[in-house]
């Protein structure tokens, strides 16, 4: 059975930084992409950012240039570092696996999810 743990939310106030981090545990093969997104009271969840296995990567436009995706394929771990982080970034943030193969099949996942706050 694969599970995607993150960790790493919290409280943070205006121009902050936060890392979180997501770790895939079980018997994996390989995992074709991770990344990384949110959900906000009220709105859908939304693409933050994704890697792929060969380190190609997307971000949504209103992170780009202050967030950083980046994974560690050996220990099947996806990070993102957040910067100068704004109210608006407050949301529920969950990890995405895709494309996930183990000796069952293929299959994608999701976190549990992580609360980020940002507040004055």
């Amino acid at each position: 059975q694969v599970q995607l743990v993150e960790s790493g939310g919290g409280l943070v106030q205006p121009g902050g930084s936060l890392r979180l981090s997501c770790a895939a545990s079980g018997s994996i093969f390989s995992i074709s992409r991770m990344g990384w997104y949110r959900q906000a009271p009220g709105k859908q969840r939304e693409l933050v950012a994704t890697e792929g296995r060969s380190r190609s990567t997307d971000y949504s436009d209103s992170v780009k240039g202050r967030f950083t995706i980046s994974r560690d394929n050996a220990r099947n771990t996806v990070y993102l570092q957040m910067n100068m982080l704004k109210p608006e970034d407050t949301a529920v943030y969950y990890c995405n696996a895709v494309r996930v193969a183990t000796e069952t099949g293929v299959k994608d996942y999701w976190g549990q999810g992580t609360q980020v706050t940002v507040s004055s």
